[in-house]
């Protein structure tokens, strides 16, 4: 295929034109930087190839588990912007490579790698020469490309999810096997569309295992979500803000800042850490400041202090308060301070954060009141009892759930106004950022439950397919789909890439992804899914609702 673009890339929701971006991301990634990321994938699926061996003979060392997750993770949307940061991952990627290979050798013949990601000894030099014929647009066949693409953004989002769990101490062999496994045969030619849709598949299971394994890492270090009112103003203290998912950077930091004269408060994604009893102890954590990550540019501005990105959610800062970002983790971008990795066994070191934020004036009030929160799996089951019956009752009519991610496109304000078009007998199940269309609307409760039952973070989804789950042993039905539940769900990057396949995996159908389908599934990969899952996309929202609600 001729290529004549200096980059591509179709992995999130905002691709260019609903085909793909071919010379700066929609996000704000530089081609080389895009390039980079591409190469870094190809030497991750090298370093797969000859892991699956070793770890067969027992030579599997964590720390190249550890690399391949983090590696994935970094290259998600939003995460990491920086050139240099991914220069450097190649480079460890290929010694990491090579140093497997090593310890292979005479165990078992050179020709049972078969691949060439095993053979590239890449310079920083070549990376555009290399990274052409690596890239994408280099697989022929778009079904087998759409496939192979799927599974990659699959398990990007896989290892978001494990990255979190392993911070906090918990990880799963039978994950990593996986996610190397899968990287290794999307190299692999002989693989036809029926074999990798059934990749596919098993990708879904195992990011339900990924989305189970985050969850008790999460409960069982900082307890069950409670259901909480949560404050949106401001106090008159300076402060940090601290945006992304990473609740043990939540937690170092609360532990930093205590006594220091600084608040905290969290923003987008990092919401849900204010239902978390663990957090609560803390007086200087006072709420939640502005709303979904696509809105950082005005609201990073008006909270005048200093601001903490633990994961991906960052967009490229304007020169007005780039000076006040801070990164941390897998993510970077050139010219903001970063707050590095600590030794093993000790906390991250956020003195320089705290020192900046004393110098900084409070925040600026953007809103005030609470919003309400705290709705995962161990709070609704509880519920479970007057659920059921407002359900027989009629006063509960159907569950919509509206999880995933929220995004700048203005073809998004549809799920504001879906929300409110909902005849008042419906109630909304949310996790993600998406909530964020619809979390402030006044839209009511029924015998008390709230309209808008939040179960927490993108990983959360977790929570509405367990409360599916259980609604469906509860009601006595054969099959999830018989339960008065539809799910339509916007979609941004990666991670919601694997929460859809996880569902689809359980068996749910009839989802509708909006605001537009995955540039990335080919036409023939879109009609497997819509014949066999019934996967469908979003009109408006009149003509939406009646289908819904005829269902």
């Amino acid at each position: 295929m001729s290529i004549d673009y200096s980059m591509f890339c179709f992995q999130c929701q905002e691709a260019a034109k609903g085909t793909g971006c071919t010379v700066r991301g929609i996000c704000g990634k530089t081609s080389d930087v895009a390039n980079l990321q591409d190469l870094l994938i190809y030497v991750l699926k090298g370093i797969s190839i000859v892991n699956v061996h070793a770890r067969k003979l027992g030579l599997n060392e964590e720390s190249t588990d550890k690399f391949v997750m983090e590696g994935l993770f970094s290259t998600i949307t939003n995460a990491n912007f920086k050139r240099e940061d991914f220069v450097n991952l190649i480079t460890e990627g290929l010694q990491i490579r090579d140093k497997i290979k090593a310890s292979l050798e005479g165990k078992i013949e050179d020709r049972a790698f078969g691949l060439d990601a095993v053979t590239w000894n890449g310079s920083e030099e070549e990376y555009e020469v290399k990274a052409t014929s690596i890239g994408i647009l280099s697989i022929e066949d778009e079904d087998i490309r759409s496939l192979r693409e799927l599974l990659v953004y699959g398990l990007k989002g896989m290892a978001a999810y494990a990255k979190h769990a392993y911070q906090l101490g918990y990880k799963n062999e039978d994950i990593f096997d996986f996610m190397e496994k899968t990287l290794a045969a999307t190299l692999d030619n002989q693989l036809n569309t029926l074999e990798l849709m059934g990749l596919v598949v098993e990708t879904g299971r195992y990011g339900v295992e990924v989305m189970a394994l985050l969850d008790t890492a999460n409960t069982s270090t900082y307890g069950n979500p409670e259901i909480t009112q949560v404050n949106i103003g401001v106090r008159n203290n300076p402060a940090i803000l601290i945006s992304g998912h990473d609740l043990k950077d939540m937690e170092e930091l609360l532990q930093q800042t205590e006594g220091t004269g600084v608040d905290v408060y969290t923003h987008g994604e990092m919401l849900p850490a204010n239902y978390y009893p663990a957090f609560k102890k803390y007086e200087h954590f006072v709420g939640n400041y502005g709303n979904a990550w696509w809105q950082q540019d005005k609201e990073f501005e008006a909270f005048n202090g200093p601001i903490l990105m633990t994961t991906n959610c960052i967009t490229p800062p304007k020169d007005s308060y780039k000076d006040r970002i801070y990164t941390t983790g897998v993510t970077g971008f050139d010219g903001v301070k970063h707050i590095a990795e600590p030794e093993v066994g000790e906390a991250k070191d956020f003195s320089a954060i705290i020192e900046h934020a004393k110098r900084c004036a409070p925040p600026t009030e953007l809103e005030n009141g609470t919003i309400v929160g705290g709705f995962a799996h161990n709070t609704v089951i509880g519920l479970a009892d007057q659920i059921v019956e407002a359900v027989k009752s009629g006063a509960i009519k159907r569950f919509f759930v509206m999880a995933g991610c929220d995004g700048r496109m203005k073809s998004r304000d549809y799920y504001t106004e879906f929300a409110k078009a909902l005849p008042q007998d419906t109630v909304i199940l949310t996790a993600g950022c998406a909530k964020y269309r619809y979390n402030k609307l006044e839209l009511g409760d029924i015998n008390g439950i709230p309209r808008v039952l939040d179960a927490g973070q993108c990983n959360d989804s977790y929570s509405l397919a367990v409360i599916a789950l259980k609604l469906k042993e509860i009601f006595e039905l054969n099959d999830i789909n018989e339960l008065p539940i539809s799910y339509n769900i916007a979609w941004y990057e990666q991670k919601a890439v694997i929460v859809l396949l996880a569902l689809l995996y359980l068996g749910v159908k009839n989802i509708h992804l909006g605001p537009t389908l995955p540039a990335f599934l080919s036409p023939n990969v879109v009609k497997v899914l819509v014949e066999t899952f019934r996967i469908g996309g979003i009109t408006n929202v009149e003509d939406d609702l009646k289908m819904f609600m005829g269902n």
